[in-house]
């Protein structure tokens, strides 16, 4: 039985994207249980020196770090050392002091004690009525999780816990610091030895080396008139990256590749387990991309995962993105360094993602017709 070839690859529909300068480049990756599906690149990593983007180029994932420290925190509820509902206090005393705004004006500020206390839980899923970040926080490193929840617990709450979904990177930061405490190691320790080197992840850290620099894709914005782009900077952290004085930030500070999130993203789809190594069980993988939030939140969100109706993943501050459908069994991987985009350019990510589905769907076609 005949049967028509997969369409083209998926990176070949960036391409308009590049050429209309509304899309400087990008790696991306599409994977199933099982293997790489596709690995691309498409334009630049530095315009100006047309230096080409390569499969191993090197991106501040920011948020994308999410979903790797709630799974960490699941292996210690795996292991039973922490529950999801355990008071946040109850493995840093400190939280005991938080206060509620319970009235605001411009003249004045009411506090109250909250009617419960914050939870594991709540921190992971932007519940707990924390506010971004705290006002001691200049920038996302600037202080190790040690002295930052410090800087947490004088900040006033804004919602009741559990009530209000508010997105919160001092919530996950919380996580982070509760792991070294649970552990009794650092959280850039524990990543490593639990996950990432065991992993295969070689290439992800708060730290790039200089080696590593040299392949870090520069980072574009829009330029003033729109219609093409300008070189930005990545003013969330401390330059240079290199320097290990900057603190670790478990909300938002890795770097990464696309196929060392890839490998992430394969063994949460096949439920906590990859090359026959386990990282987590299977329950702990389902507790933590399934949808947490209330119904009329749009953004979904699990625990340090965002989660919608089988489909789980997280997004970054410079537009990296990684998704894993369940229903498809399918991985996506997208991975640029944009602040935001020019003209149409900010449909990149979707049209990757159709393409990705239209050509592996096609290609499961094939194969079962080959077999018939």
């Amino acid at each position: 039985m005949k049967s028509r070839p997969p369409s083209a690859k998926p990176a070949s529909v960036l391409q308009p994207f590049v050429d209309k300068k509304a899309l400087a480049g990008a790696v991306t990756l599409v994977a199933d249980r099982r293997k790489v599906l596709s690995l691309e690149t498409v334009g630049f990593a530095d315009i100006a020196k047309r230096k080409p983007m390569r499969a191993d180029s090197l991106f501040w994932i920011a948020s994308m770090t999410k979903p790797v420290t709630g799974s960490l925190m699941m292996m210690l509820v795996d292991e039973g050392k922490v529950s999801l509902d355990d008071p946040v206090e109850k493995f840093l005393p400190e939280f005991k002091e938080l206060w509620l705004i319970a009235e605001r004006d411009e003249k004045h500020v009411l506090l109250k004690r909250p009617s419960r206390a914050i939870t594991v839980r709540d921190i992971l899923n932007h519940t707990s009525g924390m506010v971004f970040s705290s006002p001691m926080e200049p920038r996302i490193d600037a202080l190790w999780p040690s002295v930052a929840v410090t800087s947490y617990v004088m900040t006033s709450l804004q919602t009741e816990p559990g009530t209000k979904y508010q997105y919160s990177n001092m919530g996950i930061n919380t996580a982070g610091r509760i792991i070294e405490v649970v552990s009794g190691m650092s959280f850039d320790d524990f990543l490593h030895t639990r996950l990432l080197k065991p992993l295969g992840m070689k290439e992800t850290t708060f730290w790039p080396s200089k080696k590593q620099l040299t392949r870090l894709a520069k980072t574009y914005k829009p330029n003033a008139t729109n219609d093409g782009l300008e070189e930005g900077r990545i003013s969330h952290l401390r330059h240079p990256f290199h320097d290990r004085t900057r603190a670790p930030v478990p909300a938002g500070g890795l770097f990464s590749t696309a196929k060392d999130m890839g490998r992430f993203c394969q063994m949460v789809l096949n439920g906590g387990l990859l090359d026959g190594k386990r990282y987590l069980s299977k329950s702990a993988v389902a507790e933590m991309t399934r949808k947490q939030t209330a119904d009329s939140v749009s953004e979904g969100y699990g625990v340090g995962w965002s989660a919608n109706n089988g489909v789980t993943g997280h997004g970054g501050a410079l537009s990296t993105n990684m998704s894993i459908d369940t229903n498809k069994g399918l991985i996506y991987v997208f991975m640029v360094q944009h602040a935001g985009f020019p003209a149409d350019g900010g449909n990149s990510y979707g049209t990757f993602q159709k393409a990705a589905e239209e050509r592996f769907a096609k290609a499961k076609k094939v194969r079962k017709a080959v077999l018939v």
